[in-house]
């Protein structure tokens, strides 16, 4: 892999107990730290790592080098928990660890709250760019950002059949992360539906892969992403929505320790 700058001595951060252990059962050798939101199978990809230790002749820890390529995962970023299936592949899609179509697949088994005029209509707004939107929220949570107005629920199914022409849906403005979702290409998706006609917004899991990856594809958004307000930092992706950084395999004999915010310090050696 592509490594950053060496930093040795007090300038190292501080490695975990795993890895001090792995160091001591791998001398002279690469630690790649992985981030756990990715769970393919195989070596993780290169913009999975978040970087590497060396172990030196006896099995300490002497050299810590970032790895530029790395993409932080949701979890790193320390966004909020994911609060429904949506918000899950929402988050997923800004950082690179899911594809933008599982945003468009939850959002057509929905229910979402929308803002609504005295007589019912749903309430148009404006984008940052300008696009005319309805904003829509997938969780009570995010709903509660706005502040106290009118507001109804109602399945994706049935919102979009009422959409003023020229309007695109506003996937949760006030959530760690939003997206501009086509209506038409959501409409063509909806069609082809063959499941359950909506699903209320339930929490679920901190978001994980589903264990599936191709390496021959980037990770690209649904549609524009960007931060919402209530975001901790920039999602890592282009102008053009597409996940920065590309897939690639970790280098061979470097040995894998998952570190994040449940690391389970099991390590293994790349073929």
């Amino acid at each position: 892999m592509t490594a950053g700058e060496p930093v040795t001595g007090e300038d190292m951060p501080e490695p975990p107990p795993e890895v001090i252990e792995a160091a001591r059962n791998a001398p002279d050798h690469w630690l790649a730290m992985v981030d756990l939101t990715w769970q393919g199978e195989g070596p993780p990809p290169l913009w999975a790592l978040i970087g590497q230790w060396r172990s030196g002749p006896t099995g300490e820890i002497e050299e810590w080098r970032d790895n530029p390529e790395y993409r932080p995962s949701p979890q790193m970023l320390d966004w909020s928990e994911p609060t429904d299936a949506v918000d899950r592949a929402l988050q997923l899609a800004a950082t690179g660890y899911g594809p933008g179509q599982d945003v468009s697949e939850a959002l057509a088994r929905a229910e979402v709250a929308v803002l609504v005029t005295a007589t019912g209509t749903p309430l148009a707004a404006a984008s940052p760019e300008g696009t005319p939107v309805i904003p829509v929220y997938t969780s009570q949570n995010y709903l509660e950002s706005v502040g106290r107005l009118l507001y109804d629920r109602r399945p994706v199914a049935e919102l979009v059949g009422q959409l003023p022409p020229g309007h695109a849906l506003y996937l949760n403005p006030t959530g760690p992360v939003s997206m501009l979702v086509d209506t038409e290409e959501l409409r063509t998706l909806l069609a082809g539906t063959t499941g359950p006609p909506h699903e209320t917004s339930a929490g679920v899991p901190a978001g994980t892969p589903d264990g599936t990856h191709d390496e021959s594809r980037e990770a690209a958004a649904a549609g524009p992403l960007r931060p919402g307000t209530g975001a901790g930092a920039p999602e890592p992706v282009g102008a053009n929505g597409r996940a920065i950084g590309k897939p690639a395999r970790a280098a061979n004999g470097t040995t894998v320790v998952g570190a994040g915010l449940a690391a389970t310090g099991a390590a293994h050696t790349s073929p």
